[in-house]
């Protein structure tokens, strides 16, 4: 399964040539946080998307109906079908479908609707507050924008959302139900109880002073995940019908590993043994060695706990070619995107295939002993990259491992 399109709306770009030169620029897209007022807040930044209206990609009736999650995959969708050049009315509408992934949904929606009923009462509440709210809303609205009437699923495993969207996708097309999928992930959820709930669980950065320098994955003075928002969709197709209609082929989707810690419901496995069965499964489904891997985009959170997990789990996997292995967090740049970031992530590992650079791992300045791994830190690398992993890994123990490599 071959990808043809890209597109995303994140913190640091509204398209994909914007993001690649900021991936590049090493552009942080962390700031203080302008939705609304965070002064009463213990963290106030965050990875907000910047001038972002979707109109008129998206008529004005349409975006009444769509909460911002759904607004912001609407437009890098858009963006990824325009990118592939797909036509849909030469396919069978039957067998083009759309596998999303979001690890809430509509939040901002649900707490208008509520923040409504109780001051308001229950016959002022919208009646698009539970369209606008649902999770699936969003694959709904593109598949009906688009007339597809394939496989349509949406997919909530928290920050693994959009990487096991991406592998269904994958496998809706090799099992023979789908001949072309849009996929990939969004999510928006800088909102007043998103941030609140979050500062609660102690997994957020509390960097208010420097909020971009806060995100620093796999460094000695990270303190926790920077909570951003934005989106990431792919074209995928199957590999010779993309070819016999001349379509422009990024990289192909190999494989995907899926396991669970079955551990803790917020905190990784120690010793990342679920992160590494999943990494193990998507090299053993793409048909390589581990020695064949290039480059790990890794899930690098900027947590205490998950980034050493996940080198440890590079480790138990690739051994002594785990030293030779070339790894950036693109978080770094753009924060925690939860559900979207495993579709933000693959778009950034299409481009990196695609122009034989890496993009680096910012802040990285002060290394954690404990991960002494090549995380590319700070400066953007000339590289031959043909086999890429993409690691999303959530809460609840959800692990998955995409495999990637060149055509």
């Amino acid at each position: 399964m071959v990808v043809t399109g890209l597109g995303t709306v994140n913190p640091i770009a509204l398209s994909v040539p914007e993001y690649w030169q900021a991936l590049l620029a090493g552009k942080s897209g962390i700031a203080p946080v302008t939705l609304f007022d965070p002064a009463p807040y213990k963290v106030r930044f965050g990875g907000e998307v910047k001038g972002f209206n979707p109109e008129p990609i998206v008529d004005h009736k349409s975006v009444r109906k769509l909460d911002r999650c759904g607004q912001f995959a609407m437009v890098a969708a858009h963006e990824a079908i325009k990118d592939s050049g797909i036509e849909f009315d030469k396919y069978d509408p039957f067998r083009v479908g759309v596998i999303l992934g979001t690890g809430i949904g509509g939040l901002s929606e649900f707490e208008d609707g509520y923040n409504t009923l109780t001051t308001r009462g229950p016959s002022r509440v919208s009646p698009f507050t539970i369209v606008k709210m649902i999770a699936n809303t969003t694959a709904g609205s593109i598949s009906i924008r688009y007339h597809l009437r394939g496989p349509n699923t949406t997919v909530s495993t928290a920050c693994s959302s959009a990487a096991h969207a991406i592998g269904d996708a994958m496998t809706a097309i090799a099992s023979g139900h789908a001949d072309a999928m849009i996929t990939g992930g969004t999510e928006a959820a800088i909102t007043h109880m998103g941030l609140a709930g979050f500062i609660a669980c102690r997994a957020l950065s509390e960097r208010n002073d420097d909020p971009a320098h806060a995100s620093r994955p796999f460094d000695k003075e990270r303190d926790g995940f920077v909570l951003s928002e934005g989106s990431g969709i792919l074209v995928l197709e199957e590999y010779e019908q993309a070819k016999a209609r001349g379509a422009n082929i990024y990289c192909e989707v190999v494989g995907c590993g899926n396991t669970a810690d079955a551990y803790h419901i917020t905190a990784p496995h120690e010793d990342g043994i679920g992160a590494a069965e999943a990494m193990r499964q998507a090299i053993r489904q793409a048909g390589w060695n581990t020695f064949d891997v290039d480059y790990i985009n890794a899930h690098g959170t900027s947590t205490p706990l998950g980034d050493v997990a996940e080198t440890k789990a590079i480790k138990k996997v690739f051994g002594d070619h785990a030293k030779r292995l070339k790894i950036s967090s693109t978080k770094s740049l753009i924060g925690h995107l939860l559900g979207a970031s495993g579709g933000v992530e693959a778009v950034a590992c299409a481009l990196i295939m695609r122009h034989g650079v890496i993009h680096p791992t910012i802040n990285l300045t002060n290394p954690d002993p404990e991960c002494d791994l090549d995380y590319v830190p700070n400066t953007p690398r000339e590289a031959r990259v043909k086999r890429v992993l993409s690691n999303s890994f959530g809460f609840g123990g959800h692990n998955c491992s995409l495999a990637l490599g060149a055509v």
